[in-house]
């Protein structure tokens, strides 16, 4: 595994500026350099479902599994994801599914692949793939899972464990509102405000995995997404 680095030169250079549908990012984004993470993952991992998608759930980066998939939430904490999902009354089918980090960052022992959280740098640097998708899709609620996408999106200073299960005005609540306020409307460079939603931050599915009481942690998630399915119906 490559050490990490301290600076990127970022995804923007690779986003081309006629790329005005999800397919056309997700094709651009393959290959992808801002940052030296694409040196050692089997693959860029794109979001997954429709521009039509009611909800959008980030989450912070594939894993071993997605890296050789290729695609996001395939692995345990994605089935889980689903599980809850379904549990909350969430319809799977109005969902779109990304990252904040394309790329799966990792240590080797051995010959297994362990998961390192991505750094800042990583995330700024993909950042522009997140503001592109965005740009494309129209959701009514966005839900951050866990605390790397939460920052991705809200910034440095957001804790997930002090504001989780709370809807906020978005794109208001965003870092930099401005990245995501206005959306294109046509394929001639028209733009329009972007329509309103909200956000709700949680907790990603890999850390019930990963918790003492899987039950406790689970309901919790499943708490959560059940506000973000009311907020759909209201």
């Amino acid at each position: 595994m490559t050490d990490k680095t301290d600076t990127a030169p970022g995804a923007q250079q690779f986003i081309p500026p006629q790329a005005d549908t999800l397919d056309a990012l997700r094709a651009a984004a393959g290959g992808c350099q801002g940052c030296e993470l694409h040196r050692d993952a089997t693959q860029t991992v794109f979001g997954r479902g429709g521009a039509d998608a009611r909800v959008v759930l980030v989450g912070e980066q594939p894993g071993d599994m997605e890296d050789q998939k290729g695609l996001p939430f395939v692995g345990p904490a994605g089935r889980l994801l689903r599980r809850a999902v379904d549990d909350a009354g969430l319809d799977p089918t109005g969902l779109y599914l990304t990252n904040a980090v394309k790329h799966f960052r990792f240590e080797l022992r051995g010959k297994r692949r362990i998961h390192q959280t991505p750094d800042r740098v990583h995330v700024t640097a993909c950042r522009p793939w997140l503001v592109a998708e965005f740009a494309r899709l129209r959701p009514e609620v966005v839900v951050v899972l866990g605390a790397t996408a939460a920052k991705a999106l809200l910034g440095p200073s957001f804790r997930v464990t002090r504001q989780r299960g709370t809807l906020m005005p978005w794109p208001a609540s965003a870092e930099r509102p401005e990245d995501f306020a206005r959306v294109p409307v046509d394929s001639a460079g028209g733009v329009a405000d972007a329509p309103a939603a909200r956000l709700l931050a949680t907790i990603h599915s890999s850390a019930v995995l990963r918790a003492d009481d899987q039950d406790t942690a689970y309901a919790g998630l499943v708490a959560d997404l059940k506000v973000a399915a009311a907020a759909l119906a209201a």
